[in-house]
């Protein structure tokens, strides 16, 4: 490998801002703020909006953004066209 093209890997502290929960892992990430951790050393501290412990999808809970279909949605925006079938193309000669 080449020297010196790598960034600094090293432990981050990452916190969730919707539930609090903070975990220890290594990242490329920095950040000005620092947090004092349960081993007493002190790491970089980087906020996110969404970990696991937030997010519906592995929490297991459900969020209605809409109770509209996805058919109907689509059919409301653009117009559903009943009526006369299509035409068929000329045959070309």
């Amino acid at each position: 490998m080449r020297p010196h093209i790598h960034p600094d890997y090293h432990p981050v502290v990452f916190e969730d801002a919707a539930v609090g929960t903070r975990f220890l892992t290594r990242s490329t990430a920095t950040s000005d703020r620092t947090i004092e951790w349960t081993d007493g050393n002190v790491y970089p501290l980087i906020t996110v909006d969404v970990t696991a412990a937030s997010h519906p999808f592995w929490t297991g809970e459900r969020r209605v953004m809409d109770t509209e279909g996805r058919v109907e949605k689509f059919e409301r925006r653009y117009g559903r066209r009943t009526g006369a079938p299509r035409k068929a193309s000329a045959p070309s000669d």
